[in-house]
């Protein structure tokens, strides 16, 4: 294994982390988009503000850690990108700042008009950031950004396999909070909402499932080099994807929401790793490969250095995070028994009497 090649594998670790984490987080965006209103909405909305409250921040620090790796690692490709693809850059990042921002105001606003405003921001950046996310990755993966950079900056990801790309990051972004929701709510003895959301997610990702199928005609024409290696090499990871979504939607079915929980992470971390493998060994597809975008081997090798000591220092700080999140003792601390409103959610839970 060459040294660029396992730099390539620390910086897609990251994606495939930010896919998985930042993806549930901007997935419980959707739900509250469409929670309906103030009134109807406001368990929902207090479930969300419970859920994602505590993690939302450590969330987001893969995508730092993406960034910084792939203009240290591999930077003639990150400049071609963004001197390409710089408008859903602008506007995904845009979305990323305002939902941020407004779900930390919401939780200190002092009328429910402001809340209703904050909520509205912040449920509405975190659709557009995945999608246009999503389109970049699209645009990546389907040739359209030249090495030499200064691509075309509309036609660039105004395209079939760009398109579609964000649309199946929407769509797996709220089946997977949907999923984490529904086990949520059902271990705080919420069994209404649970219900409900298990509804939404087995809506969502069979919705999810048919855009998928649907992508494969536009990809296999507009984008070849990727079509070949998602039907080759990438095939059996592609394969453990469709199974994981459909375990899921089978173990949402019946009720096992526990279990949901782990084969939604599954097909998810599968799908991006899919596309991974299938665009394996371009970073810039029918532009530039792992070897001829790498920076200078000492720049590398100081990465996966500095990859190593983070993975130390950092994972098990992040790891007992989710495990003190997750935890009963977290959740009758900060919860009780799961019906008292967060203190992010006081406007709704004002609406229902909580």
């Amino acid at each position: 294994m060459t040294v660029e090649f396992a730099v390539a594998a620390a910086l897609f670790a990251g994606v495939l982390c930010y896919a998985v984490l930042g993806g549930a987080d901007f997935g419980s965006g959707f739900h509250d988009l469409t929670a309906g209103s103030a009134r109807r909405g406001a368990r929902l909305r207090t479930l969300i503000d419970h859920s994602i409250g505590p993690v939302w921040e450590a969330n987001h620090v893969w995508l730092i850690y993406v960034l910084v790796m792939w203009w240290t690692g591999f930077p003639q490709s990150f400049a071609a990108a963004m001197t390409t693809l710089y408008v859903p850059l602008v506007l995904a990042l845009i979305g990323i700042v305002l939902r941020g921002a407004s779900f930390a105001f919401r939780k200190y606003a002092e009328t429910l008009a402001q809340a209703r405003l904050f909520g509205i921001v912040f449920a509405t950046s975190s659709v557009l950031a995945p999608f246009f996310l999503g389109t970049i990755a699209g645009a990546l993966a389907s040739g359209r950004v030249p090495e030499g950079g200064g691509g075309d900056p509309w036609s660039s990801w105004l395209a079939p396999t760009p398109l579609f790309t964000g649309a199946i990051s929407v769509g797996t972004c709220a089946f997977l909070a949907g999923t984490f929701l529904t086990a949520d709510a059902a271990r705080r003895g919420q069994a209404a909402l649970a219900a409900t959301l298990r509804v939404r997610s087995l809506v969502v990702g069979a919705a999810t499932g048919a855009v998928v199928f649907a992508a494969l005609i536009p990809i296999e024409h507009d984008a070849p080099t990727l079509w070949e290696g998602l039907t080759s090499r990438a095939a059996p990871v592609m394969a453990l994807s469709a199974l994981g979504g459909i375990a899921t939607l089978a173990l949402l079915w019946t009720g096992r929401f526990g279990p949901a929980r782990f084969t939604a992470v599954t097909a998810v971390a599968a799908v991006m790793a899919g596309w991974g493998v299938g665009q394996y060994p371009w970073v810039l597809v029918d532009q530039a490969t792992i070897a001829e975008a790498a920076g200078a081997r000492a720049t590398m090798q100081g990465l996966l250095v500095a990859v190593g000591i983070a993975a130390v220092v950092v994972g098990p700080a992040l790891g007992y995070l989710f495990y003190l999140t997750q935890s009963p003792r977290w959740n009758q601390a900060a919860h009780g028994n799961g019906e008292a409103p967060a203190v992010g959610a006081t406007h709704w839970s004002r609406q229902v009497g909580g």
